[in-house]
């Protein structure tokens, strides 16, 4: 063989293993097609109260020809701290299915004390209502989720009823041009994911499960402890409720796992289709890799079984 010859083969031999390297992995290819078939909109002002402007982030598919399921996302932070940015990521997987995702921010304890968190996820809810032609917004397929804080958020927006009035600084919205007509436009929801939230706020204002966040949120309104009442899922426990997933580590400091117990026994016995996965040993979050996969098969699971979801074929 001559000079050239060699020359090239072992050329060709170094590249085989260059191109082979320069093939995207299947999860990279997934990561370039979802980047490519989503559109985001930023820091939309779904609700202004008390001079401040609540606003919602929302990553669709550009490429729906179809209403698509949509999940509203609330971060947690104890209600005092955090930002709708902090949860990003964790929407990657509902695009992931095919969702598209309201990222909704709140007033913070430092803005508002209780109930304005309430109110303002209640009125971003009405926002998803009300622009659901707009964006393609599959009414039938509203699901809820956060975690800590926005967990207990999640649970509170499924859960609390219209006449407990929590809803009423964005009622004027939903008579779009002032027609005098007022229709409801909060949606069904269809499920709630809750990670490890307050179920209980009274239960963390005194006693041993005493912590300053809930202390500091509701602070010292006269009414504080009709009020800790009134902002709690486990208050609202009643037959109709949507389908609710829990996940929650048994080893939690900050939110005590018994919140979770006992949510899910009260729903049980109210005939709420519902389910409690616990991550043994698992703290407030923070989840090793193996629990976080397990927590989303879960999750995903639970989709399917409620209908939000098609089954994999």
């Amino acid at each position: 063989m001559g000079t050239r010859r060699r020359l090239l083969a072992i050329s060709l031999c170094l590249a085989a293993p260059l191109e082979a390297q320069a093939q995207l992995t299947e999860i990279e290819k997934a990561a370039v097609l979802l980047g490519n078939r989503t559109s985001v909109e930023t820091n939309i002002v779904y609700k202004v109260a008390n001079r401040y402007e609540a606003k919602l982030d929302l990553y669709r598919p550009s490429k729906a020809t179809e209403p698509t399921p949509v999940v509203m996302m609330i971060h947690g932070g104890g209600w005092l701290f955090g930002t709708k940015e902090d949860s990003v990521l964790y929407l990657l997987p509902f695009l992931q299915m095919g969702f598209a995702a309201v990222n909704v921010e709140y007033r913070m304890g430092s803005v508002s004390l209780a109930p304005a968190a309430v109110e303002d996820c209640l009125c971003a809810l009405h926002w998803i209502g009300r622009n659901a032609k707009k964006y393609k917004f599959d009414l039938g397929k509203v699901v809820v989720t956060g975690g800590s804080a926005g967990g207990h958020l999640a649970l509170t927006t499924a859960m609390i009823p219209a006449s407990a009035g929590f809803e009423n600084e964005c009622a004027y919205e939903d008579d779009q041009g002032w027609t005098g007509t007022f229709t409801d436009s909060r949606p069904k929801l269809a499920a709630v994911v809750n990670w490890f939230g307050i179920t209980d706020v009274a239960d963390m204002l005194e006693g041993p499960n005493t912590h300053g966040y809930a202390v500091s949120w509701l602070g010292g309104q006269p009414n504080r402890e009709d009020l800790a009442r009134r902002v709690s899922p486990l208050t609202y426990v009643r037959a109709g409720l949507p389908p609710v997933l829990t996940i929650h580590g048994d080893a939690d400091k900050l939110v005590p796992y018994s919140h979770a117990v006992r949510l899910h026994e009260a729903l049980t016995k109210a005939g709420v289709r519902n389910q409690l996965v616990t991550l043994p040993g698992a703290g407030h979050g923070g989840f090793s890799d193996e629990q976080e996969l397990e927590a989303w098969e879960a999750v995903r699971a639970f989709l399917v079984g409620t209908g939000v979801l098609a089954a994999p074929r």
